[in-house]
């Protein structure tokens, strides 16, 4: 169905604008952590369940994107509008509870999830929460267009209004933070703004005429139950997944704490450069969500399971390049950071063996399963991401730093074999073909 350039245009916009984001996170990172500790402690505080709470936006969007991409396959344009009406005002109406619900309970959402922190961190994280809370209807937004526009193949356009928005949030930050001296409320309205700009912007790109998929009339976004159903029956179990997944991370966090000074030091470095080290591959499995969607829209899961395993390759190879950048790299880094000679060498050493466990393992932990999410096989991931989880990210990581006395090493070893039981269970599931008994549309 696909020639070779059609997807390689399809992945290298993915595949930039995630690797583009990413720095821009890091930057902008950088800047608010120049405000002062009790700033870059309270961003980040907020930023984790941000984080949480864009998860569901995007799982959301995900089932738009299964439901569209298989009504295309089956050249059926006028229900994959109705669709992708549908995503976006579900978005929508979730975004709106969402920030009317933190922006008004902050203070004790803040408490019960982080405890008792330092009066000073606990300000800045109820202004960066309130702002930013304030951003979530344009995130939904954006989130749920670009996701339609790469349902029908498109993933130029929110590429670049992505670049330009990060810029915007970059700039604004100079300016608000360093320029005007805002501080915590600058970083945040630089935020606010950079998401208003992307979601009117892609929107307008939506509703021009003659595309696929473009912005129906106002009646197309009252509420379609079936539609609806179909929908949620997909982005519901991904969702769980992401929110255990994130949850998860945190509880592992708490874990690292009690290694002292070293190993929390050495671990954040680890978590940037296994970011940069990643984020390359999971653009292919989104972009696997397309492909997938619209072979299994026509009635052909032989060809999506072809492009499965040929995406699958792809984020290798993908893995392999990013993998080496980061392995040559870390010593580099690591001398540009605090740490002591004693966490460099913690660093690079765990660096250089995560590295090596996600070329063999990670592709076909989290790229493969999107082709099976593709098919509708969405409960099969679910439940196999959250046993995994608990059971060796978390269980088996909090054992062996607890009582084996391997430091941080304890943490990847959970971390890796959580990619190895993943694996294994996707690609039985793949060659076992039960994903193919689902029907998304019916």
């Amino acid at each position: 169905m696909f020639t070779k350039k059609e997807i390689r245009a399809l992945l290298w916009p993915l595949i930039l604008e995630q690797v583009l984001t990413g720095l821009m996170g890091v930057a902008d990172t950088f800047m608010v952590s120049n405000v002062g500790e009790a700033a870059i402690s309270g961003v980040a505080l907020v930023d984790s369940l941000n984080m949480l709470i864009t998860n569901f936006f995007s799982a959301l969007a995900a089932g738009g994107t299964i439901v569209c991409s298989q009504y295309i396959g089956k050249d059926d344009g006028p229900r994959a509008n109705k669709a992708a009406c549908q995503v976006l005002s579900a978005s929508l109406a979730l975004a709106l509870v969402s920030c009317g619900a933190l922006a008004t309970l902050r203070l004790p959402v803040l408490g019960l999830i982080f405890g008792t922190v330092e009066p000073a961190v606990m300000d800045a994280a109820q202004v960066y929460l309130l702002v930013t809370a304030l951003s979530y209807p344009f995130l939904a937004l954006y989130t749920a267009s670009a996701a339609l526009f790469r349902a029908v193949g498109d993933s130029r356009r929110p590429m670049i209004v992505a670049l330009v928005a990060d810029i915007m949030n970059v700039v604004g930050n100079a300016i608000l933070i360093f320029g005007l001296g805002m501080g915590v409320l600058g970083a945040a309205l630089a935020t606010l703004a950079s998401r208003i700009s992307s979601a009117m912007v892609m929107l307008l790109f939506q509703a021009k005429p003659g595309r696929v998929i473009s912005l129906g009339r106002p009646r197309s976004y009252l509420p379609d139950m079936p539609m609806l159903k179909r929908i949620l029956r997909l982005g519901i179990p991904s969702a769980i997944e992401n929110g255990m997944f994130q949850f998860g991370k945190l509880v592992v966090q708490s874990t690292v704490s009690v290694l002292g000074t070293t190993a929390i030091a050495s671990q954040a470095i680890i978590a940037i450069l296994d970011s940069c080290s990643g984020t390359p591959g999971q653009a292919i499995g989104i972009g696997l969500l397309t492909v997938a969607g619209q072979c299994m829209g026509k009635g052909r899961p032989d060809e999506a399971k072809k492009y499965m395993i040929q995406f699958t390759k792809i984020a290798t190879v993908v893995v392999l390049i990013s993998g080496g950048f980061v392995c040559v790299g870390a010593p580099f880094i690591t001398k540009l950071t605090a740490l002591s000679p004693e966490g460099r060498v913690l660093t690079c050493r765990l660096t250089w063996f995560i590295s090596a466990m996600r070329l063999i393992f990670w592709p076909v932990a989290f790229t493969l399963p999107n082709g099976l999410r593709a098919a509708g096989d969405v409960s099969f991931t679910m439940i196999v991401g959250t046993v995994s989880m608990w059971s060796l990210r978390v269980a088996l990581s909090w054992y062996l730093c607890r009582y084996t006395g391997v430091g941080l090493w304890g943490i990847w070893f959970g971390w890796c074999s959580d990619w190895v039981f993943r694996g294994g269970c996707f690609l039985w599931r793949l060659k076992s073909n039960k994903w193919q008994e689902h029907n998304v549309l019916a």
